[in-house]
């Protein structure tokens, strides 16, 4: 290994656990990343993290060793608007993968469809503000008006700012995904302020779906991240038919603890506890968004 490379962030676990859940066929996981190779897609100046190589065959034997069948895989912000780290990855799965893009948001119409060609499902819209310098709601606004036919948005950002989001979140004219729940503070319970904040997002469009993800960003409980667990499967049993799930692999920035994938695997049946709840999560409703075609 080289010194560039021990300089570099390893942020998942390279031994993760076999999960004793396993899930049925068809199942996506539907948040996941690239990390280069930085060799051949170099990492944005702009970013904020320096991670090392995650590339697809890592991803896929990832995939393929806990269960799932496919792959959602999202623009990770350290490559920022060059999704090219992304569609080599989805070029390389066999069919077996979609997208989420970042874009800048001059970008052209021909530009959009060539990403649709490539995979690309969905952009992302990315407000943490340690990771993002600028995030311009009125050109998102714009560009959300000119997605191609079946796209979504994906809105990622952290609870304190929910209300301030609205009335751009509310303008947007296609279905939303919110990534990782808004980062709800689950030690508040299933009845704390920002999961009322969330349902009360919810209940205001019913093309508003969520990613009940990411128990090792969310509990510092710790693992096996109870108060995730009993804060979030109140709300995937209250709307079965708007979430969808993901393991967040290679989790950027979790270099300090980095998570056990099987562990956060089989917190699957801790929040959606029925065969049908599973499936609608895993199956039909990632299915509904990325391979309506």
């Amino acid at each position: 290994m080289s010194a560039e490379t021990l300089e570099r962030i390893v942020s998942w676990n390279p031994n993760p656990s076999k999960p004793t859940f396993v899930p049925p066929h068809g199942a996506v996981d539907a948040h996941c990343h690239v990390f280069g190779p930085e060799a051949q897609f170099p990492f944005s100046s702009k970013a904020k993290y320096l991670p090392a190589d995650a590339g697809p065959a890592q991803l896929f034997a990832l995939r393929d060793f806990l269960g799932f069948s496919r792959n959602v895989i999202v623009q990770a912000s350290c490559h920022g608007t060059d999704n090219g780290a992304t569609l080599n990855a989805i070029a390389q799965s066999g069919g077996k993968a979609r997208g989420v893009a970042m874009v800048n948001p001059a970008i052209s119409d021909d530009e959009l469809h060539a990403l649709h060609q490539g995979g690309m499902r969905g952009v992302r819209f990315n407000f943490l503000k340690r990771l993002i310098d600028h995030a311009p709601k009125d050109k998102f606004l714009e560009v959300s008006r000119r997605l191609p036919a079946g796209w979504h948005v994906v809105i990622y950002f952290e609870a304190d700012i929910l209300e301030e989001l609205r009335p751009f979140i509310d303008a947007i004219p296609v279905p939303l995904v919110v990534d990782h729940m808004g980062r709800p503070d689950v030690t508040q319970g299933p009845d704390g302020r920002d999961m009322r904040a969330l349902r009360r997002l919810l209940d205001s469009r019913p093309d508003i779906n969520f990613k009940p993800t990411c128990p090792d960003r969310l509990d510092p409980t710790g693992d096996p991240w109870n108060a995730f667990a009993e804060a979030v499967r109140p709300l995937v049993e209250d709307y079965p038919d708007r979430c969808i799930w993901g393991t967040d692999w290679p989790h950027p920035n979790q270099q300090d603890v980095r998570p056990d994938d099987g562990h956060i695997v089989d917190m699957i049946p801790r929040i959606a506890p029925t065969a049908e709840l599973q499936r609608k999560m895993l199956v039909t409703n990632p299915e509904r968004l990325y391979w309506a075609d």
